[in-house]
């Protein structure tokens, strides 16, 4: 597959390493040099390839989609930061007849703990006495807080559990992201963690949904993604709601 990472910061470069192990090949690369490109200009420099992954800003976002829409080609949209577009973006997606995966975090593992967060609110949602809380921490650098990892746990749980609850969100040195789901009595706390230690995670989550959308189209999430990996035999192949 030839691919086109869009941003090359620490996230790109690790993809690059992981896709080209896995025999894929990294054709365009769109940095900071391309910040002023229009999306037909960037349509342009991204024809020549089957698919592409975007870890740029969320600024950018929208052009990003508009050229690979112009382009016909698929995209991975693993930027954050965007949430207020979606609908916006989607109905772009969807009356050009093209491909999108987004997710708030391409992490397999979270993506798993997303599951097992539905599963365990729904057993506490049983019993009154137990009260829900969500903690992320992150790195300094990070710049959207609450993230969006922990606002799709929050949406998840919140299926599950009627009583109101707060994400508490921390932004400090070098803390690796880590989000805690807990569910807090008189008697006991349970929590349930997951803690990244490196951006492989996301990056191999990046390529599986670039390789997962080669030929589909629609406005997808990265958890429907996993879903179809888990339950093929189950596997809606019309785009989401």
């Amino acid at each position: 597959m030839k691919i086109a990472l869009i941003g090359y910061g620490a996230m790109g470069k690790i993809i690059r390493t992981l896709a080209e192990n896995k025999s894929h090949e990294i054709v365009v690369i769109v940095d900071e040099t391309d910040a002023e490109k229009s999306a037909e200009e960037l349509a342009e420099k991204l024809k020549p390839i089957d698919a592409a992954i975007d870890f740029s800003i969320a600024d950018a976002v929208k052009r990003n989609v508009e050229a690979c829409l112009l382009a016909k080609i698929p995209l991975v949209e693993g930027t954050t930061g965007w949430n207020r577009q979606r609908d916006e973006i989607k109905n772009l997606v969807e009356a050009k007849n093209g491909a999108l995966v987004f997710g708030a975090n391409f992490s397999i593992g979270v993506n798993l703990f997303y599951r097992i967060a539905d599963f365990a609110s729904e057993l506490f949602a049983k019993f009154d006495e137990y009260e829900t809380f969500i903690e992320e921490r992150h790195h300094s650098r990070k710049k959207d807080a609450p993230s969006g990892t922990a606002l799709k746990l929050k949406e998840i749980v919140a299926k599950n559990i009627a009583q109101d609850f707060s994400i508490a969100a921390t932004r400090a040195g070098n803390i690796p992201g880590t989000h805690t789901i807990g569910f807090d009595a008189a008697a006991d706390t349970i929590e349930l963690v997951h803690t990244a230690r490196s951006r492989e995670g996301f990056a191999s989550g990046a390529i599986l949904a670039a390789e997962w959308i080669l030929g589909k189209r629609g406005f997808w999430e990265f958890t429907e993604v996993i879903g179809d990996v888990l339950e093929p035999e189950n596997a809606d192949q019309s785009a989401s709601e």
